[in-house]
């Protein structure tokens, strides 16, 4: 049987971006540092950033200045414009998906699943990034963290929701690395997988994620047995 006719377990998938699909753990340790630098604080490493992803730039920023000797709301605010300009003039120098990603959305795509994304980083480096790895023709939607205007970042359920409105519905289920992901999922109504190997900011199980995957050779196969439960 060919992968088309094998019935898809999920009419839509949504994915985190940061510590989901792409590892982005180096390019912004890498801005975060410059930032630091600039005001002669000490840099990070990326074990040390790592945890700081997911709420968004500026809540990155803040957790590493706090790090490094406080955090406050004017230095924030100098200091989070020239991450950003840094970041996007070197988005994708160490940036890559993780391993089996591109194989697992060839395999949803060819059951038919439609595939987005949403993500706390800014919409237009989102795009920025996906644009310079090829990969943004292979979303039905991008949705970032200022989409929806501002509170309306995850954990609100309002990015899946119009992630939903936007794709046209159907059984969906969403990927992600973070509680932010998880909590908007769910306020969606929709199950979370979240992934073990992302930019976890606490024990992976303490995440309560209807799912776990270590590595993306297990998605399709979570799927199908989230897709057996009951509504």
């Amino acid at each position: 049987m060919s992968s088309a006719a094998v019935p898809r377990p999920f009419d839509l998938v949504g994915f985190d971006l940061d510590g989901t699909l792409l590892d982005t753990s180096g390019d912004l340790t890498a801005a975060v540092n410059h930032a630091l630098a600039s005001i002669d604080r000490p840099t990070l490493t990326v074990a040390q950033v790592t945890p700081m992803i997911g709420g968004g730039a500026r809540h990155m920023l803040a957790q590493g200045m706090a790090a490094t000797g406080g955090c406050d709301e004017a230095t924030l605010d100098v200091l989070h414009r020239r991450l950003l300009a840094y970041y996007e003039s070197h988005i994708a120098v160490l940036t890559a998906p993780y391993p089996g990603c591109l194989d697992a959305l060839d395999s949803l795509a060819a059951r038919g699943t439609t595939l987005a994304v949403v993500t706390n980083k800014l919409e237009g480096l989102a795009r920025q990034v996906l644009d310079q790895l090829g990969l943004t023709d292979r979303f039905a939607c991008i949705i970032g963290g200022d989409t929806m205007g501002p509170g309306n970042a995850k954990p609100s359920p309002v990015p899946i929701e119009e992630m939903l409105r936007r794709c046209g519905g159907g059984r969906a289920a969403f990927v992600g690395d973070s509680r932010f992901d998880v909590a908007a999922a769910q306020a969606a109504g929709l199950p979370a997988i979240a992934c073990s190997f992302g930019f976890l900011m606490e024990p992976v199980e303490t995440l309560g994620a209807e799912a776990v995957i270590d590595g993306y050779d297990e998605l399709l196969p979570t799927l199908e047995r989230l897709a057996e439960r009951p509504r």
